[in-house]
């Protein structure tokens, strides 16, 4: 986890150099999600279908049948070529598409959740005779940086010692760690004297100057009920944007942040049905046991993955935003894209399980602009042989369509990214009630 948050600030927020975007039409008329079933057209292409079906001979050679394998290649509403495209196949992380579909139809791209901090005792020269009540609404990247930050808060508020328990209630988690493992997080997290090696690497990455909170927990630390009507707030702390949220999540495929937020959306059954509804595809092919998509019982077909993807990028032009801001970019982000070969600027979402391994996104060209694609192949054996054979498949279609010349604004993250407000520990989004 150390590496995951470590990396983190840097991976997401510091930019290279800016590429010049070329936005040479509103995409959002023509991608409009209630064209997918309704008006997706078979246009075959032959640059499409041969590189499809290279990808298929080349797995039969390694032993994988045609038949376990689903791909789909589609531009705007057009397919250019498909193989088993509407058979639902265990799709791994790409559930997690269909979770960040939901997620942002559900709550928008600005949602941030909410930790209550009140108390039921009384403060006076910096001691709080009480307990301190730590209520959560389903946050699911609080973190060292933000325990951190909390503290400071309370330090500011007048709080250094608290005589009675750190009491957790509602839906809190720290470091992706059930409740009551949180709340031990948490009161380390308060108290720069209890840290970890793990915590004090984080406060590193904090900015220069950034006070080392002391807050000591005298009590127990308990999970109990939610906190009575006579309890006096005392720091309200909000997540960084939903959006912020999506992209950490995508970039690692982080699977408590994903199971988080589909059982705060309530649950697998309601994340298919949202996501089905918002891209108009049947809900037989977004068949969701886990919002992460743990376990081969998730399946999806590669036409309902695109569906999704378009949808989003649909939902998301209304709000300046592209799923750039959402789905990592191969040659910038990192994350389960260290060491692939998938064509640069590329966004995109993997998944992978012991005998899975999908891949989808868009790939944009000089002649076709942005294509969209699904892939889902099954087998056992070296997933690696996958991953080398879905990077083939992308980077023959850039070899018979061209790369771009000027990157489309769709595959190029927008400013919102570069707010101090989508930092891990900013001061800004803890309120002093």
């Amino acid at each position: 986890m150390q590496d995951l948050l470590g990396g983190l600030l840097s991976l997401l927020f510091n930019g290279t150099p800016e590429t010049e975007a070329l936005r040479t039409m509103n995409w959002s008329g023509w991608l409009d999600s209630s064209l997918v079933q309704t008006l997706t057209t078979p246009i075959p292409d032959p640059a499409a279908e041969a590189a499809i079906q290279q990808h298929l001979d080349a797995l039969k050679a390694m032993g994988f049948p045609p038949e376990n394998q689903a791909v789909l290649i589609q531009m705007g509403n057009q397919t250019l070529a498909e193989h088993q495209s509407s058979t639902p196949l265990s799709a791994a992380s790409l559930t997690k598409i269909a979770t960040t579909l939901a997620a942002l139809t559900t709550w928008g791209p600005d949602y941030q959740f909410e930790t209550l901090v009140s108390t039921n005792g009384t403060l006076k020269n910096g001691v709080l005779n009480g307990d301190l009540i730590v209520l959560g609404t389903g946050d699911p990247f609080f973190v060292w940086e933000e325990a951190i930050a909390l503290g400071n808060a309370l330090n500011q508020a007048g709080v250094r010692q608290v005589t009675g328990d750190l009491v957790i209630t509602g839906n809190f988690s720290m470091n992706f760690e059930p409740m009551a493992a949180s709340g031990d997080l948490l009161k380390q997290g308060l108290d720069a004297d209890l840290w970890s090696g793990e915590a004090a690497a984080q406060y590193e990455k904090l900015p220069v100057g950034t006070p080392r909170p002391q807050v000591k927990i005298m009590g127990a630390v308990r999970v109990g009920a939610m906190p009575g009507a006579t309890s006096q707030p005392l720091i309200r702390h909000q997540s960084m944007p939903l959006a912020t949220i999506l992209k950490s999540m995508n970039i690692y495929s982080n699977n408590p942040m994903s199971e988080m937020l589909a059982n705060s959306l309530g649950g697998a059954q309601v994340v298919a049905q949202k996501a089905a509804e918002a891209a108009n595809v049947p809900i037989a092919e977004i068949q969701i046991a886990r919002g992460s998509g743990l376990g081969v019982e998730n399946r999806i077909s590669s036409r309902a993955v695109v569906a999704m993807l378009i949808s989003i990028q649909d939902y998301l032009q209304k709000h300046q935003m592209d799923v750039s801001d959402l789905f990592p970019i191969a040659g910038r982000d990192g994350g389960t894209l260290e060491g692939r070969l998938t064509p640069e600027s590329a966004v995109v979402k993997t998944g992978t399980l012991n005998e899975v391994s999908a891949f989808a996104g868009v790939l944009p060209t000089r002649d076709r602009g942005l294509i969209w694609f699904a892939i889902i192949n099954l087998g056992a054996g070296d997933i690696g042989d996958f991953h080398d054979q879905q990077d083939r498949l992308l980077e023959n279609l850039q070899a018979s369509w061209g790369k771009p010349v000027r990157l489309p604004a769709e595959v190029i993250p927008g400013d919102r990214s570069r707010n101090p407000i989508n930092w891990l520990g900013n001061a800004s989004r803890n309120q002093v009630l």
